[in-house]
């Protein structure tokens, strides 16, 4: 690996840090949250990020990728979707991957008296960005440093940019146990998934890359076997009418497509580490 210098740059007043790999390919990371913001691939910007998203430094951001952690929505005791997602990450660095000519950034949540006061654990949580030629892949790595196990469940909460909804195929989960929160019915999945209104669904992941076809835009979504289950969410017209962080019309350009761990909690005892990745590939 090659030492790389992030640029740094601000967006909406949040500071933020910029990968480049080529012309045609680049990411936006905001510090607080290790969020992505957009990822530009093969030329076309890939991630959804909704216009009245808030950036106070506080709150989640609506869009890009939050990392839910350490628990997912409100399945535990911890606000929607933990605290990581609110807090403010350190950068460790940026690297050329001389192997592959990829470019990496990493950046570090650790545990200290705030988090222990809601979550009381010592915890090292790592995000790494690897960008290369209309790629982007995400990894978590988590680190119990404390003497006590703890469990947690989350996501990458990947809001991807679509044409139009309503034209959206989702195919790779044909055959997979889900459960729909909507209804709160477990079945099985047949078919392409489609969307004609709000969708909340929970799939066990899939052993194959999901493809996602919308338009003439094809992508490619791979996830480790790390994260057991995938989540598929659009909010529909009426709910998003009702957020005040979406933008009536935000359903239509967007779809969720998240590398979660979200039916079992996960164990980490003392000094083990868990890692698990989601890999966005373009296709067309």
């Amino acid at each position: 690996m090659v030492e790389l210098a992030a640029a740094a740059e601000s967006f909406r007043g949040q500071p933020c840090l910029r990968l480049t790999w080529g012309p045609d390919d680049s990411l936006l990371v905001a510090l607080h949250g290790a969020h992505v913001l957009s990822w530009t691939g093969a030329g076309r910007e890939r991630l959804y990020l909704s216009p009245k998203a808030v950036f106070d430094g506080q709150a989640a951001i609506r869009g890009g990728v939050p990392v839910c952690l350490p628990q997912f929505n409100e399945r535990g005791p911890l606000p929607k979707h933990g605290f990581a997602r609110n807090l403010p990450w350190r950068c460790d660095g940026a690297r050329v991957d001389a192997a592959s000519g990829d470019v990496l950034l990493t950046l570090v949540l650790e545990s200290d008296a705030a988090t222990r006061a809601s979550w009381p654990a010592d915890f090292r949580f790592a995000l790494t960005l690897r960008l290369g030629a209309g790629r982007l892949e995400m990894l978590l790595d988590l680190h119990n440093l404390g003497s006590a196990p703890w469990t947690f469940t989350g996501a990458l909460h990947t809001y991807l940019q679509v044409q139009d909804i309503a034209a959206v195929r989702l195919q790779g989960l044909d055959g997979q146990p889900c459960w729909d929160a909507l209804a709160d019915t477990r079945t099985t999945h047949a078919g392409e998934v489609r969307f004609d209104g709000e969708f909340d669904r929970v799939f066990l992941a899939a052993p194959a890359p999901l493809g996602l076809l919308d338009g003439d835009t094809v992508l490619d979504i791979a996830q480790s076997a790390s994260f057991e289950d995938t989540v598929v969410w659009n909010p529909g017209a009426a709910k998003s009418a009702t957020m005040a962080d979406m933008a009536p019309d935000s359903y239509a350009q967007m779809l969720c497509v998240e590398a979660a761990q979200v039916e079992r909690p996960l164990n980490l005892a003392p000094g083990a580490q868990w890692t698990g990745w989601q890999r966005l590939r373009v296709v067309a």
